[in-house]
């Protein structure tokens, strides 16, 4: 089987393409794996050899992209700017997908380039698959980027000699009987399985798919976890900048040591380098999950989809201060219907809110139902066998008919 695997965005969309493409080239399949050009280095230390994808954000004026009409920066105000920078990333992921989809039995993307496979794969009359991070995932923007997404994906159409769409660009995946792998643990939402059953649409949820790698600070930072009380992990991802990394810092040190914690904080995508150094506190630029989270009292994190998969798979509480990512609100929820922590807006943070949220989610009950909660989840290897086995399925089946 040739696959062609093609996910633009930052770590949170990349790793579970290339965790999928890492599986599927185990098993000796032919893999195109496609990444923005930032991330090629990333995709290429998990052992996948991968090609440049879309505009390359380093190139940008600033280097805080808009990904499927989310604006990663909420301080940019020059509307135009950013529409601008959409429309271009639109006709990039068009013409590249198309070049690349030549010649292969399948077409899976990540969640913003969707409508777009969909048009290739029938031109080329593949089968199409999709990964969804969270539900809804694969929903196209609304607003004026909405509008820029449809004028590139109907574009993409009069070029391939398409007939015109007659409906929203999700109908190829829904009635098409496209793959919808939903990359995320079906008891995260426990009612979405019987809800799609009745939909009779193809949704499997087969876990979080992670590439658990190491990072050079594990050996250290678990010999500093070692030396002392386990820690409260923080971090915030790798597309996320702290407001004020020094008053963050300040705040975390103040409620650790109200707590009689100590702290681990990830500065991620920030710039931790002039934030006061504080006796209960170690900063470390990046962490492996799978390794650093067993280890800890607790985890506190921005509510991206693999961190709260890996802090549900380590048996931790965790508290989720969510940014505005349309998903983070979404983890926040569901770690509170599992009853594992909280959530609230880091903008709502304050260090008195956050002693009693810490406080909270340090009891004894959250800790047991968090090691319950941790032997129901699937494994990373299970996820991606999982992901693997529905996409050789799905190219062994063919593209499916139209609706």
């Amino acid at each position: 089987m040739k696959a062609v695997l093609a996910g633009y965005g930052s770590r949170g969309d990349v790793e579970p393409i290339v965790a999928v493409g890492r599986e599927l080239l185990r098993r000796g399949h032919d893999v195109c794996v496609a990444v923005r050009p930032d991330m090629l280095g990333f995709a290429e230390s998990a052992g996948v050899a991968a090609v440049a994808f879309g505009p390359d954000p380093r190139a940008l004026p600033d280097e805080d992209f808009v990904h499927s009409g989310t604006i990663q920066n909420p301080m940019i105000s020059a509307m135009t700017e950013v529409l601008e920078r959409v429309t271009q990333a639109w006709a990039e992921w068009s013409t590249a997908l198309t070049t690349l989809a030549n010649g292969a039995d399948l077409l899976l993307t990540g969640k913003g380039e969707q409508g777009l496979a969909a048009n290739v794969a029938e031109y080329y009359d593949i089968p199409l698959a999709s990964l969804h991070f969270f539900p809804g995932g694969g929903a196209r923007p609304g607003g004026a980027i909405g509008g820029i997404a449809k004028e590139a994906e109907d574009a993409q159409r009069r070029a391939l000699g398409l007939p015109e769409a007659t409906g929203p660009s999700t109908r190829p995946t829904a009635e098409r009987g496209s793959l919808e792998i939903q990359a995320y643990d079906e008891l995260c939402f426990p009612d979405l399985a019987a809800k799609w059953a009745e939909q009779d649409v193809r949704r499997p949820f087969v876990g979080a798919l992670t590439l658990e790698l190491p990072t050079d600070a594990d050996g250290e930072v678990l010999s500093w976890i070692a030396a002392g009380a386990p820690p409260i992990y923080f971090g915030f991802g790798s597309n996320v900048r702290i407001p004020s990394p020094p008053e963050t810092v300040a705040v975390i040190s103040a409620a650790c040591a109200q707590l009689g914690e100590r702290a681990l904080i990830c500065s991620g995508a920030s710039d931790f380098a002039d934030v006061p150094r504080f006796d209960n506190v170690k900063v470390v630029s990046a962490v492996n999950h799978a390794v650093i989270f067993p280890a800890c009292r607790a985890v506190v994190h921005h509510g991206g989809a693999g961190t709260t998969a890996a802090g549900l798979r380590a048996g931790v509480p965790t508290l989720i201060l969510w940014f505005w990512l349309e998903d983070q609100p979404l983890w926040a929820a569901a770690v509170e219907r599992l009853k594992v922590g909280s959530g609230r807006a880091f903008s709502a943070s304050t260090l008195d809110s956050l002693v009693a949220d810490l406080r909270s989610i340090l009891a004894p009950e959250y800790l047991t139902r968090a090691r319950e909660v941790a032997a129901q989840m699937t494994t990373a290897a299970e996820s991606a066998s999982s992901a693997a086995d529905l996409l050789e399925g799905a190219a062994r089946q063919g593209a499916p008919a139209d609706g």
